[in-house]
Order: structure tokens, then sequence, then C-alpha cells
């Protein structure tokens, strides 16, 4: 346990008694920590659980007022399913896993393991169950390991920090996104468990309204010092990350964010980056988005193929407004393909005649208006103008594109004069070499595509330096599976920190981890029947054109919250109507 001790400050000149208090209070929190079980670690995780769907429509009210969202709109489905959804299957696989180490045995005890290009082991994260394959039909998730990392050292090392939980690792900071609501309490819950560290958690500010909500979720690691919640601004992060009584700061945000806090700002900081000399003097941990791929591989489609796939990426950019860390930025697509046009014709469609929504997300105009700055030809869509495809230039013109993640619904297309195999190995060297950032990647293939491409489909994927892949899915199934990793590709550093260091979710507790690998199917039920694919899915209730997201969003977050063969009729015709 850390021999940390309450920084002795008077609230009567600090500047931030909250935060002196908070921390106080989880240095003595530790203690109880550090003497509790995994068989009490696991029953406060299933409270937890059972708090989360308790709690479900509360909190999903306050994301759609903090979002300006129409209460009746299908759009709310994104809240269910990105807010209390995901903190409610992610407390279920913890518990999971430590249930198995309190057994003596392995979180990967029992798991399907494989192999990946490279000489790779995998682990299989999804499907796990029945309810995953009939739920998630034609979806899976493997997690890469490193290379080097064989199955029984895989199976020995799972459980990270939980292999000896008397051991904890001080007080941890995150600081909360103010995005996807559902971030900050499973950054949280991950600091927690992987790294046996108590938590400050320090909301951004655009996500204060959820403070009540989050209170009564969390209260079972709050009621015993492991968790303290605090609200304030840049004045108040500034001085939680840089207390003497914190160890680690773990943060969602921009890479921009990142080097202000870790080497400070202006010529100073500027200054501390080049010379890779921080400011702040303890770890960070951190998930910050960048420049989205999506790559769309040449191949024979159907009009309802074109159609279908053009909503998926319109999706890809337009979910939650376009303020997703891994949004679809660029769409790289062959100039030789000979369905370029109608393909680029129909995104543009699916683009413009979207759910219209407000832009929510502090500074989002200001970030369009860049875009349109920098690309004065750009179309304009939406009914208020707000969305921005970028099409038809010049290679050397997208340098912007590529280089700024606008945080906002921007998107372009970028033509590669190659087809085939070619493209697929050229595509893969651009978004390598000249995208920033390093979260997540899509790739779209018809089926026939990836069968004819073979081996070389397998060395595409491993080519990728991406923390998630998605082969036709979006990278947000890979943030919704509990059991997946999420976060950069591993190897950046302080001062070239890209997508950031570390991951979180990851249920499993895999240590070394190296990428996921999410797959997908092609077309939705039941042209997927018809053309052979091994799919019922309809299309997915995470699709911004979905009608009844929003009922199958809150249906599935009750059966997240107690699964049972008598929910899935109604979540099952829910679905199909979407």
């Amino acid at each position: 346990m850390s021999t940390s001790e309450p920084e002795a400050t008077s609230n009567t000149t600090s500047p931030h008694p909250e935060v002196d208090a908070a921390l106080a209070d989880l240095a003595e929190g530790e203690k109880t920590w550090a003497d509790l079980s995994l068989t009490d670690r696991r029953t406060l995780l299933d409270k937890v659980h059972d708090l989360t769907v308790q709690h479900a429509a509360d909190w999903v009210d306050a994301a759609v007022a903090i979002k300006g969202l129409d209460p009746q709109s299908p759009l709310v489905g994104e809240e269910w399913m990105s807010g209390p959804y995901p903190l409610a299957t992610g407390t279920a696989a913890l518990s999971a896993s430590l249930a198995k180490l309190d057994a003596g045995t392995s979180p990967l005890d029992g798991a399907t393991f494989g192999t990946a290009p490279g000489g790779r082991t995998t682990v299989k994260a999804l499907p796990l169950n029945i309810f995953d394959r009939l739920l998630l039909s034609g979806f899976s998730a493997d997690v890469w390991l490193q290379p080097g990392v064989d199955r029984a050292t895989a199976q020995r090392d799972a459980g990270l920090a939980q292999r000896d939980p008397s051991r904890t690792q001080g007080i941890g900071v995150v600081l909360g996104a103010g995005n996807i609501t559902s971030i900050a309490p499973l950054d949280t819950l991950y600091e927690l468990i992987a790294h046996n560290r108590v938590v400050a958690l320090k909301l951004n500010p655009v996500t204060d309204r959820l403070l009540p909500v989050l209170t009564r979720v969390l209260e079972p690691f709050i009621s015993i010092g492991a968790v303290r919640l605090l609200t304030g601004g840049a004045d108040v992060g500034t001085y939680l990350v840089h207390h003497d009584l914190v160890d680690h700061v773990h943060m969602t945000g921009s890479a921009l964010t990142h080097d202000a806090i870790v080497f400070g700002t202006g010529e100073d900081g500027a200054r501390r980056k080049a010379a890779n000399d921080p400011l702040l003097g303890k770890a960070i941990s951190s998930e910050l988005g960048g420049v989205s791929p999506t790559i769309v591989l040449p191949g024979e489609w159907s009009r309802a193929d074109i159609k279908f796939q053009a909503e998926h990426i319109a999706t890809q950019r337009l979910h939650n407004g376009g303020y997703n860390c891994v949004a679809a930025q660029a769409v790289v697509v062959s100039s030789e393909w000979k369905q370029r046009d109608e393909f680029v014709a129909a995104l543009k469609e699916a683009l413009d005649t979207a759910p219209e929504r407000a832009a929510y997300y502090p500074g989002s105009d200001a970030r369009v208006a860049g875009a349109v700055a920098s690309f004065p030809t750009a179309a304009r869509l939406g009914e208020n103008g707000g969305r921005v495809l970028v099409a038809d230039l010049e290679p050397g013109a997208y340098a912007p594109l590529l280089q700024t993640e606008y945080f906002a619904p921007v998107l372009g297309v970028i033509d590669l004069p190659h087809g085939g195999a070619e493209f697929a190995a050229h595509a893969a060297d651009l978004v390598n070499a000249d995208f920033v950032g390093t979260l997540g990647i899509n790739i779209v293939a018809a089926p026939q595509t990836i069968h004819e491409m073979g081996a070389e489909f397998d060395s595409l994927l491993e080519s990728l330096r991406y923390g998630t892949i998605a082969v036709n899915a979006w990278t947000g199934v890979g943030y919704l599976t509990a059991t997946a990793t999420w976060g950069a590709f591993p190897g950046h550093t302080l001062n070239d920190v890209q997508s950031g260091i570390g991951v979180v979710h990851n249920a499993l507790l895999i240590d070394r981890p190296e990428r996921t690998v999410v797959r997908g199917p092609f077309r939705p039920s039941p042209r997927s029947i018809l053309n052979r694919e091994m799919s019922i899915s309809p299309k997915p209730p995470w699709f911004v054109t979905n009608r009844t997201a929003a009922t199958t969003g809150r249906l599935l977050t009750g059966f997240a919250g107690a699964p049972s063969w008598t929910r899935l009729p109604a979540i099952f015709a829910s679905a199909l109507r979407g």
C-alpha cells in the first residue's frame, strides 16, 4: 500500500480545499481498499452494476439535456448504448474476472485462443456466450497480444494488479471526457481494478449534469473512500494533477490538452516538449483520439450494399454529432474503382439527410469554420450546412485533414490511383505515415474481396498500426465490448503521444495487449443470409439512421442488467423495426 500521507494544507490558504479534502479521504480509503478481499471487491462491482441499471433512465435524461437532443428522437439510443449500457456490461465482465482470480484460476481460464500474423497469440473477446451470438450475430472481436506473448504467459499474467490485491498503487486521478458519458466511470473502474488505485474522478465541465447520477451509481466505492468525484474548470484540474498526494494521472481528451498537462503551455511548454522534460512529475496514461481513417476496398457491390455502407460510414462520422475520439474523418477509396462515383454520391446523400442535431460540444462551429477555410470547395451539407464533405482534391491538398482532429462533423474522401491488393498496400502506407493518431481504423470490404485477397488481407491487418481495427464494423463496437481493449497502438512517448499511452476497458485484465480486431457482417439481415454471410443482425442500433435505436438501446441496457431469454423477443422485435 502507498505510504503517502495527507498533505498539511490549511483550508484557509488552499485555493481548492475541496480537492485537498477529497484526496485526504482517498489516502485513508486506500487502506480500506487494500484490506478488501476479491470477494468483497466483486460485491462492490455487482452493486455498481445494479445501480447503473436502476438509474439508467436518469443517466440518459441528463445526457439528453447536455446534448440538446429531442427526448423523442431515435438518437437518444446513442445515450443508452454509450452511457449506462457499457458500464453495466463492464462491471459484469470485471466481476467475472475477479471471480476466477478468487477461485485461484486466470481470467483467461476457458478463453478461446488463436493466432494472428507475425506469430501473435489472440484471445477471443466476442462472442463469449450464446447471448452474444444472438444479439450481435456476425460480430466478433479478438485481442491480439504483443509479439512474444504466448498462451501460457497470457494466462499466467492476466489479472494485472488484482493478482495481489493488498498491494495498492496509491491515488490515481481520472480526468473525465466530455463527450461519451460512460468514459469517465469506465476509466475510474479500470484504475481501481486493473491498477489497484483509489480514484479522484474530475468530471469534464460539459458533463457536470451527470454528477448526481454518477454519485448514486458509484456510491459503493464512494462510501468506502475508494472514489471521490470532483467538478470544476482547468484550474481545479491543474491543481489536482500536481497535488503531492496524487501518484498517477489518466486522461481522455486531445493531444494538445495532454501536452499542456505534461509540459505546460506557451514557449516554455514547447521547449519542455522538445527536450522531453515533463513539468508533470508523475506517470500519465491517456486516450487521445486522432484522425481516424476508413479504407474502402474496391469490389462488386449492389446498390443496396452501396446505400448501406454509405449510411455506415456516415454513422462513423456523425454518431454523437461527430464528437467521438474515434469518429471517421477520412475515407480512402480507389480512383480506379468503377463504383467510386456512385459510392461517393451515396455517402454525400447519407451525410446530407442524416437526422439533424445540435452542435453541443464547445468549439464545434469554429472547427467546422476552420475546415471550410482550409478547403473552400468543400460541400456544406445538412439542413443548416453544419456538415462538411471534402472531396475531389489533389492528393497533396488534403494535408490539414490528415493532421487536424476536427472533432466535428467534417469528413473527407481521399482517392488513391491504384486497384486491388496494390490499393490496399498504398492505403495502409498512407494511414500509417500521414495520419495523426493510432486509436482506430475501419476497413469496408465485400466478403468476396476479402476471400480473394487471402493472406494479403491478413498482412494488411498486421501492417496497420492502430489500437482497434474494425472490418465491416465501426471501431465503436470495440469500445462497447467490455472484454476488448481500448487505446492507442503501443509505443508512443510523452513528447510524441499521438493517440495516447496505455489501454482501458480490457475486462479480461490481459497483460501486454497490442490491438483489438473487430469484425462484422458486410450486409444486414436478410441480405446477409441471402448472400451466405453467417449473420442475422439487422441494421445495427448505433446507426444514426436507425428508427428504433432509443427503444432498442433501452431494452439492451435492461438486458445487460439481468440477461434472460425472456427479454430477447422484445429486443429482436425492436431491432428488426430499425
